[in-house]
């Protein structure tokens, strides 16, 4: 199953006669040509010609949008590749080519997610490969230091709130297809997903080999646009890490997820790693029934591994608990020793905030303990923190930091370079 889809789609995104490529390089480019001699500056800024089965690669370098908004939202079914060297030569999205698609904090820009692929219609499938997502320029941050986000905005100081939007929305029609690969999201602050597509009836979608960590909201979730009982969308998810996610604030109690779902898709996950969210691994509550979880790493979830509806799981015991899982074996929770920046880490672990003891008295995850997120960071242990107020919310993590926390799958789990 791994790679039928992923053939399928990979036969089908060739490009179509009335169809074109295009090439845009943030270092040399100007005008619309966007041809690969002379690339355009930005990807809004050919976003009015672009039509259902375009390509358009996009080179290193890093990009705020069209008037530096933030945000781009395309209508058509369009293919987008990062990742390229500055003459298109050759790629390396997580390495020396990084395709960074970001935005400014300045008071009165967009709140919405960084890029929206919203198809009216599905003449050809969509493939968004090798793009990082990085929300940290974005955000408003209460302290110099970028360690408390803040949710309002402050025009007396041309402050923007801090986008509550993830990186990637994709919204499908019926029978559209989608492969969301090779892409990194980061420092959003949802208040649903990091990157979250919605399937339409009879669409498939493939997430494989994605980087999600420091988000707030969910990881990933798996939208259906559809609410019928036959055509249900199906995804399936592989290969992904999906680290530190956060609940919306302090005191919510909604966000904190790797995975989550609608009640009306098709869902098959493997291979991932959901490591370090504030309430779970994956999240269930709506009940979506005939869903695969089988060999994915679970670890460092505040709350459970695995919730059905209110029933939550921890991963030992999800063949004997789970009512709608048609298949649950071969899943582990293991102590993993994460690369991570020490100051980041550090502020992580020690982090106060309101219902902090509530949650660790009514953990029923495998490693959820503070000191055991500790050991897994490479941190001395120290006696529980609990505060009254919060004093830490989604500091901002560097890119350099993040990307070292994919490089390699852990125990065999997760992403790697592309």
């Amino acid at each position: 199953m791994r790679f039928s889809l992923l053939a399928v789609i990979s036969l089908a995104v060739a490009t179509p006669a009335s169809a074109t490529e295009y090439f845009v390089n943030i270092a040399r480019g100007k005008g619309k040509d966007a041809t690969k001699e002379k690339p355009a500056k930005d990807l809004g800024n050919i976003a009015a010609k672009l039509v259902d089965g375009d390509v358009v690669n996009i080179a290193e370098g890093t990009y705020l949008g069209r008037d530096e908004s933030g945000t781009d939202e395309l209508g058509v079914t369009v293919s987008i590749i990062g990742g390229w060297s500055d003459d298109f030569s050759e790629r390396d999205p997580w390495g020396k080519h990084r395709t960074i698609l970001t935005g400014t904090n300045e008071y009165g820009k967009s709140g919405k997610a960084r890029l929206t692929i919203d198809a009216g219609k599905c003449a050809q499938p969509i493939v968004i490969d090798g793009l990082i997502f990085d929300n940290g320029p974005r955000n408003g941050y209460k302290d110099a230091a970028e360690t408390l986000i803040s949710r309002q905005a402050n025009a007396n100081k041309n402050l923007n709130a801090s986008p509550e939007s993830g990186g990637l929305v994709l919204k499908l029609t019926e029978g559209c297809q989608a492969v969301v690969k090779n892409n990194v999201v980061m420092n959003t602050a949802p208040t649903g997903a990091a990157l979250g597509v919605w399937g339409g009836k009879d669409s498939k979608v493939r997430i494989e080999n994605n980087l999600v960590v420091n988000n707030t909201g969910e990881g990933i979730w798996a939208y259906s646009l559809w609410k019928s009982k036959s055509g249900l969308p199906e995804f399936v998810i592989a290969h992904n890490t999906v680290l530190f996610n956060w609940k919306h604030d302090a005191i919510a109690t909604y966000g904190g997820n790797s995975l989550k779902m609608d009640t009306e898709v098709k869902l098959t996950a493997t291979n991932n790693v959901f490591a370090f969210g504030d309430y779970g691994g994956v999240d269930n509550i709506k009940v979506a029934k005939g869903i695969s979880l089988k060999n994915n790493l679970f670890t460092g979830h505040r709350m459970y591994d695995y919730r059905e509806f209110n029933t939550q799981v921890k991963v030992s015991e999800l063949e004997d608990e789970a009512d709608q899982l048609v298949d649950s074996t071969g899943n582990v929770s293991k102590v993993i020793k994460v690369p991570m920046n020490e100051k980041w880490a550090a502020l992580y672990a020690g982090r106060k905030e309101i219902s902090r003891a509530e949650v660790d008295a009514k953990a029923k995850a495998s490693n959820s303990g503070a000191n055991a997120l500790r050991s897994m960071f490479g941190l001395p242990l120290q006696a529980n923190a609990v505060g009254m107020d919060a004093e830490v919310w989604l500091h901002r993590m560097a890119v350099d930091d993040a990307i070292k926390t994919g490089l390699e799958p852990y125990e065999g789990f997760g992403c790697k370079k592309p």
